[in-house]
This record gives C-alpha cells, sequence and structure tokens, in this order.
C-alpha cells in the first residue's frame, strides 16, 4: 500500500483537486480572461505571419494586430447596431399599417375557413376555432413575456457587467498577445526535455490546425454569405446588402443561425398576406441551413486534418454537452487527442 503513496501519485492527487476547485470557484468568474487567451492563440498564426512578413518587433507586431482585430469588431458590431436601429425605427413608424393588413389577413382566413368548414358539425369548428384563439393567445403571451418589464430592466443592469467585462476581455487579450512567448517558455520551464519536445511537437499541431479553423470559418461564412445576398437580391432586393450582412453575422449561432432571422421574416409575410414572398423566405433559410450543416463539417475537416464524418460527430457531441462554445471544442478535442497520440503521449496499441 505504502508504494501507492509516494511523491508523485500525492502530486497528481493534490494537481487534480486544484484542477477541479479551479473549474468550480475560479473559471466561472474568469471567463473574460479565458477567452481572452483562446482568442490571443486564435491570433497567433495572424501575429507569426505578420511579423515573418514584415520583420517588426513582436511588440508593433501586436499592436498592429489587435487595433486591426479591435476596428474589425467596431465596425461589425456599429454597423449592424446602426442598421438594426434603422430597420427597428422605420418598422415601429410602419407598425400600425402592418398590424391592419396582418389583422385583415387574419379575419379573411377565418372568413375561409369557415366556409370550408361549412356543414361540419358544430362541435368540431367550435373545436377548430377555440384551437385557433389558444394559438393567438399562446403567441401573444410569448411576445410579452419577452418584452416584459423584467426582461428589459434584466438587460438594462447587466449593461455595467457587459461594459466591466469587455474592458478585462480587451486588456487581458493585449496582454496575453505580448506574454504568449513567455508564458510557453516558462511551461517549457518546468518540464523535462522529452515532454518539453513532446509538447512542442502537440503546438506546432495545434497552430497549424487553429489556422486550418480560422480558414474553414472564413469560407464557409463567406459561402453563406454569398448564398444569402444572391436569394435576397431575387426576394427583397432593397434589404439584400444590410439583411445579408445581419444574417451573416448571426449565422454563427450553432443549430438555428440564419432561422433566427429568416423564419420571423417569412412568418410575418405569411401574416401579412404575402404567401409567395414568406414562401421564397422560408426556401432560403432551409437551403442555408443545409448548406451550412453540410459544407461546414467538410470544410473544416479539410482544414483541420479531419475527415468530416469525425468533424460532424464532434461537433454534435461537444455541442449537446457544452452548447455554443462545444460546437469548437468538440473538434479541439479530438484534434489534441489525435497530437497526443503523435506526439507519444497517448498509446493506443491493444487488439480486441
Amino acid at each position: 500500500m505504502s508504494r501507492w503513496l509516494n511523491r508523485r501519485t500525492l502530486t497528481i492527487f493534490f494537481l487534480l483537486v486544484a484542477a477541479i476547485l479551479f473549474a468550480v470557484f475560479i473559471l466561472p468568474v474568469s471567463l473574460p480572461l479565458l477567452f481572452a487567451l483562446i482568442t490571443a492563440i486564435f491570433l497567433e498564426p495572424v501575429v507569426k505571419l505578420t511579423l515573418n512578413r514584415f520583420k517588426w518587433s513582436r511588440k508593433t507586431t501586436v499592436i498592429t494586430v489587435f487595433i486591426s482585430f479591435m476596428a474589425m469588431l467596431l465596425l461589425l458590431f456599429y454597423f449592424s447596431i446602426t442598421q438594426l436601429f434603422g430597420k427597428l425605427i422605420n418598422f415601429t413608424k410602419s407598425a400600425p399599417e402592418k398590424f391592419n393588413a396582418a389583422t385583415g389577413a387574419w379575419i379573411d382566413m377565418q372568413d375561409k375557413l369557415f366556409n370550408y368548414t361549412e356543414g361540419m358539425p358544430l362541435e368540431v369548428m367550435e373545436a377548430i376555432q377555440n384551437e385557433m384563439n389558444r394559438l393567438i393567445e399562446s403567441l401573444r403571451d410569448s411576445l410579452l413575456s419577452f418584452v416584459n418589464y423584467d426582461t428589459i430592466s434584466g438587460l438594462l443592469t447587466g449593461i455595467p457587467n457587459f461594459l466591466v467585462s469587455s474592458i478585462v476581455y480587451l486588456i487581458a487579450l493585449f496582454l496575453f498577445m505580448l506574454e504568449l512567448p513567455a508564458l510557453r517558455l516558462m511551461i517549457f520551464k518546468y518540464m523535462s526535455d522529452p515532454t518539453s519536445e513532446k509538447v512542442r511537437l502537440m503546438l506546432d499541431r495545434i497552430n497549424v490546425v487553429i489556422f486550418g479553423f480560422i480558414k474553414a470559418q472564413v469560407l464557409v461564412s463567406f459561402i453563406i454569405l454569398g448564398i444569402t445576398f444572391v436569394g435576397l437580391l431575387i426576394i427583397k432586393p432593397q434589404y439584400a446588402i444590410v439583411m445579408s450582412l445581419v444574417i451573416w453575422i448571426i449565422d454563427i449561432i450553432p443549430i438555428l443561425g440564419s432561422i433566427i432571422i429568416l423564419a420571423p421574416w417569412s412568418i410575418y409575410q405569411f401574416a401579412s398576406g404575402d404567401v409567395a414572398e414568406g414562401t421564397k423566405l422560408a426556401i432560403l433559410a432551409v437551403i442555408l441551413l443545409i448548406v451550412r450543416r453540410t459544407v461546414e463539417p467538410k470544410v473544416m475537416g479539410a482544414q483541420i486534418g479531419l475527415s468530416p464524418l469525425a468533424t460532424l460527430v464532434a461537433m454534435f457531441i461537444g455541442l449537446k454537452l457544452f452548447g455554443f462554445l462545444g460546437l469548437f471544442g468538440g473538434p479541439l478535442v479530438v484534434i489534441l487527442f489525435n497530437a497526443a497520440k503523435e506526439a507519444g503521449f497517448i498509446r493506443l496499441n491493444f487488439k480486441i
């Protein structure tokens, strides 16, 4: 029994306890720092590429990449917010007219329903009407629950925390981008030469994969943007540029993506009596969903070195277990496993 109570076992035990305590108590309040570290790792290939291309110092390179990253975020945020608020103001101005049109379409649909059900038993007609009224009431209650005082006040009270977290995230991102080589050297200092060599192989593999992951996401997003723009150019030319950019940004949300925009838009067109346009928008939403779910695993698998099937399985399981982050973390876990196996940390030489 005493052979198990050695220094190595105790070290592993205390490290596991520390990791559990960190995950339970420290990690939830350190999400801005964690996201900053992940972003810095994702931007590291860009920093190295710029460093090798222009032969600048690392500080100058990091400042340039950081400012470019900030400018891109600010432009996307500004354009999205201004365009969304502009469309919201235009919608509120035309809301009474649209509401009257929707009410007229609803009354017309009820008249047609009564004509179609004429001759049916009274109980059947009452049951159909009650179900339709219940559907309308549930939609109304859902809308009211979404825009009630508590929801709005909760969003407003969360703005200061969001601003503080954003400032911490940006400061930490800049510092992590500067200190990544120093952090790597500090970690290697506590490793033996064989272990450090294996870790270097893993990190090189991960850097290639991260660059491939970014490239895959950019390729898929531009495919979605192109299809959305062409589709909206046919359906709604006056909204093609603005809404295609909005859908392009929103499409990153797992599973739902562009449906968040196109489904309510399609339902609104149906309620307004424009069945043709509502159908076109619904078809566009289905096309974008199919493209995203079929093209993304193939492109990502080709860029990060995984088969499309393994990429799809890893993305789906990660999404179900960990939500949004799991969509990207699932393939990353598989990549880490393969990198550890290639570096010699994991050996699976067995047969059943």
